[in-house]
């Protein structure tokens, strides 16, 4: 009769915590779709936002220097940047990036003397001359291969 009673607290023990297993398993499978979702979505605005970018460069609504920044960041973002290799698919876009990431934007601008801020600006404004027909190849490739993109 013992043996019965041991096995019946037994058996109860096991069942609750096979059942709070499952619901264990139930709310991981549920936060990993929700994380795959968001991280859909991050990508998704991700290739919008290049795509978006690239345009206004295509159209001379963006500045070249700020679309380089922009499109380099963004593709340094993507999970496969490392394997897909982004400097050599668009090596123009990257080596303007390389050549402008160094001065200052925004907020920063105003902790410099203006002398020297219209140095930077005449660097930048003549590596956007001299890089502008590579560039705008690039530009034309980023936009091909953004379209190309299978959106998650």
């Amino acid at each position: 009769m013992l043996w019965w009673i041991l096995g019946a607290v037994g058996f109860i023990i096991i069942a609750g915590l096979s059942i709070y297993a499952g619901m264990l398993l139930g709310q991981l499978n549920k936060q990993r779709k929700e994380n795959q979702v968001g991280e859909n979505k991050r990508l998704a605005y991700i290739h919008e936002s290049i795509l978006t970018i690239a345009k206004a460069m295509q159209q001379e609504q963006c500045p070249l220097s700020e679309g380089c920044i922009r499109i380099a960041v963004l593709l340094d973002n993507l999970p496969d940047a490392k394997h897909a290799k982004f400097e050599q698919r668009f090596p123009k876009i990257h080596e303007m990036y390389e050549k402008i990431k160094h001065m200052p934007t925004h907020d920063a601008r105003k902790q410099f003397p203006k002398d020297e801020i219209r140095k930077l600006d005449k660097e930048r404004e003549a590596l956007e001359i001299e890089l502008e027909k590579d560039i705008q190849t690039d530009v034309v490739a980023v936009l091909s291969w953004v379209k190309t993109v299978k959106a998650p």
